[in-house]
């Protein structure tokens, strides 16, 4: 495990992942807001299209043709709805996430540095084997020795 956490939890990959979070808890109010925008669409184009004398097609056309990025965005709005509603319970739940690793990078480099967890296992088998050891050769000896009979 330690192994498969080493490069996510290096000081530097820390860093780019909290910074990468705040870009992201910035881009909250835009999921918010898009939310709202995406139902507010179909009035936008029907508003452009009495305000402009056209039907709403016209203005759709014009807005590929003259803004396509922004004519673009406005037809994605009603499909990202899903993921704009999971934007804000997903940086809520990842936020102990983050603040965790950046609270333990000292603390993980300092496990890390340990000996590896698999040479623990000598240090349990080694004195338990002699354990056994010594308790068989004990158990051998006392069996070997008899009782003195007192003879009368």
């Amino acid at each position: 495990m330690l192994d498969n956490f080493h490069p996510i939890m290096q000081p530097a990959s820390v860093k780019l992942t909290g910074s990468y979070f705040q870009d992201f808890q910035a881009l909250r109010p835009v999921a918010t807001g898009g939310i709202t925008a995406a139902s507010e669409i179909p009035q936008l184009v029907s508003g452009l299209a009495s305000g402009l004398h056209m039907s709403q097609a016209q203005v759709e056309q014009f807005l590929s043709s003259k803004y396509p990025a922004f004519a673009q965005l406005l037809s994605s709005f009603p499909k990202l709805v899903p993921v704009f509603t999971n934007v804000g319970p997903g940086l809520d739940h990842f936020n102990p996430l983050v603040t965790t690793m950046q609270a333990n990078v000292n603390n993980y480099a300092q496990v890390d540095s340990l000996p590896n967890f698999r040479l623990f296992t000598w240090f349990f088998e080694v004195p338990g084997v002699l354990l056994v050891i010594f308790s068989v050769l004990g158990l051998g000896l006392l069996s070997r020795r008899q009782p003195n009979e007192v003879t009368s």
